[in-house]
């Protein structure tokens, strides 16, 4: 099935972020008429002690199973409304399986809808009663009356803080921007903000070879791609440091050197692994022959060729 760029993107970064936390599925299908809930978390037992760096998205990750839906657009009234369906199916499901099991499922074990928007408008969240509850929940989330077990988060709404910047990272235009700024700017030994650079930076790679991109899909590269240039300067620069340590008894220059060289062979090899799931032995021999070339050379070659073509043009 043909994947939106925003939704891979989405989809990859909301599981890397909850996969420490406890069970992601991506595009799980559910039962009735077959739908695909985005994300379909499950917390783990001992979640809670590694929800501190993630702010309000481990907060709502610790509620209960989870289905979150990130919409680039605003949604409207026919997605939210199916998104709903969703919900039903997934609590559906798990009474069907209480009941089975003869055990007992709390409502408030039920599972909870979080739907995404970079913005609601006041006559879509006044169409199914979402309110805010500032005593408890920052501004920015909207609860549909409380059966619903549902949220509409307006990201472009939500207050400018690290709790916040997971989803700010998701919204759109000058929310997403000032979330990559500070999202680069957060300390380099930052654990989730290494693993993030890394999803943009496979992300950015995967959507290079799409044709056919939408204004949404390019303005959401052209927002990342300050994350994508640092996530890459991170590659390289460790690739340098690798060298250099190699390298420190045949003499500092000759280490630098060799450090670059590895940082480029990394690139390589990144492109080959997602363009082709893995890089084996006879992938592998034609990395040298690429490297011949300057990055804006290798990298079409890489995503454009097929393996049949490499091969034979390089090895």
């Amino acid at each position: 099935m043909t994947r939106k760029p925003h939704d891979q993107f989405a989809n990859q970064f909301l599981e890397e972020l909850l996969s420490p936390l406890g069970k992601v599925e991506a595009n799980k299908e559910v039962v009735d008429e077959t739908r695909q809930v985005d994300v379909l978390f499950s917390p783990a037992p001992t979640s809670q002690a590694q929800t501190q760096n993630l702010g309000l998205l481990g907060r709502i990750a610790l509620q209960s199973t989870a289905l979150l839906e990130p919409y680039r657009n605003q949604p409207s009234k026919t997605e939210v409304r199916n998104c709903l369906l969703k919900l039903f199916t997934v609590i559906a499901d798990s009474q069907r399986k209480a009941k089975r099991e003869d055990t007992s499922l709390p409502e408030s074990d039920l599972a909870r809808l979080w739907i995404l928007a970079p913005s609601a408008s006041p006559a879509l969240l006044e169409s199914f009663g979402a309110k805010l509850e500032l005593e408890n929940w920052m501004r920015g989330v909207y609860f549909l009356p409380l059966s619903f077990r549902t949220a509409i988060l307006a990201i472009n709404e939500l207050p400018v803080t690290l709790d916040t910047l997971w989803f700010r990272l998701l919204g759109r235009g000058t929310v997403q921007q000032q979330a990559v700024r500070e999202l680069v700017a957060l300390p380099p030994e930052n654990l989730v903000r290494r693993n993030v650079l890394e999803i943009i930076y496979r992300w950015r790679i995967s959507v290079m070879i799409q044709q056919d991109l939408t204004e949404d899909d390019q303005e959401l590269i052209m927002n990342l791609t300050e994350a994508y240039q640092e996530a890459r300067a991170q590659a390289v620069q460790e690739g340098v440091q690798q060298g250099v340590q190699q390298g420190i008894q045949q003499g500092v220059q000759q280490g630098i050197q060799q450090g670059v060289q590895q940082g480029q062979r990394l690139v390589v090899e990144n492109l080959l692994r997602y363009r082709f799931g893995s890089v084996d032995e006879e992938l592998s021999r034609v990395i040298d022959s690429l490297l011949q070339f300057p990055p804006e050379e290798f990298t079409p070659l890489c995503l454009q060729l097929s393996r049949e073509e490499l091969l034979a043009r390089f090895s």
